[in-house]
């Protein structure tokens, strides 16, 4: 049996690790993401996203230079995204250490960019990064350039778009859940697992280790974490541990 994931997600800005609420980065956690790095490579995630937020496009280098000393710490499968608008640049985080790259707005602006990324590194390098958000009614719809620009499209209908072009996994992100301690936007979450036959990784609002388990139970394959992993000393091991205890198929800690 294929076992589920615990991911570790690095928000950066400007070569810091920054905390996300609802897309805003107004607070620091690490001047220098390799602080987090050291802590994340020791207590056992079974992965690492690390995401671009910068809002200006010339920051994609330093990113990438963050990236690489990253992966020279790091000894867990890594996820670069942010900024990916081109083959040349998808190809320096491959080089900076990336085992993969997350894409989102690529797939709206330019989704034959995307569909060729897939062909040329396979999908399982492309994992498809959806945020959405509910309107007043508790209708949702997809959001992408960094939260800014709404689609007329379900995430149902986008998951399925992702998929069609390529992405090997969906990461799926509720902008109305990051950072708000509620756990997982679950009723989504389902219609996204529903919609496609790839892996969803289930991202935002986790602050309780049952959050995760309830992500799980809502058919993800990975369960995803940021802002409360750095709060807690030896938090991903009791995360993983809590898993265990519950009964999930998660990888084993160290001993």
């Amino acid at each position: 049996m294929v076992k589920k994931r615990l991911i570790a997600v690095l928000i950066v800005r400007e070569g810091q690790v920054v905390q996300s609420v609802k897309f805003k980065h107004t607070n620091v956690i690490h001047y220098d993401p390799i602080h987090a790095v050291d802590c994340f490579s020791q207590w056992d995630i079974d992965e690492l996203v690390i995401l671009n937020v910068g809002r200006a496009a010339d920051g994609a280098a330093e990113f990438a230079r963050v990236l690489h000393r990253i992966s020279e710490k790091c000894f867990v499968p890594v996820c670069a995204g942010g900024w990916v608008n081109s083959y040349a640049y998808a190809r320096e985080l491959l080089n900076s250490g990336a085992d993969k790259i997350c894409v989102n707005t690529l797939f709206h602006a330019d989704p034959g960019l995307a569909e060729g990324l897939a062909r040329k590194y396979g999908s399982q390098f492309i994992v498809g990064s959806m945020d959405v958000k509910r309107d007043a009614g508790g209708v949702a719809t997809v959001w992408v350039d960094r939260g800014q620009k709404r689609l007329d499209k379900t995430p149902a209908e986008w998951a399925r778009h992702l998929e069609a072009c390529g992405a090997g996994e969906i990461f799926f992100n509720s902008i109305d859940h990051d950072g708000n301690r509620g756990g997982y936007d679950l009723a989504m979450l389902r219609e996204v697992v529903a919609a496609v036959h790839v892996p969803v990784i289930a991202f935002g609002g986790v602050f309780d280790w049952h959050h995760l388990a309830e992500g799980l139970d809502a058919g993800a394959e990975a369960v995803a974490v940021a802002n409360k992993l750095h709060y807690i000393e030896h938090s991903a091991r009791k995360a993983k541990k809590y898993l265990l205890d519950a009964g999930y198929q998660v990888r084993a800690q160290e001993q």
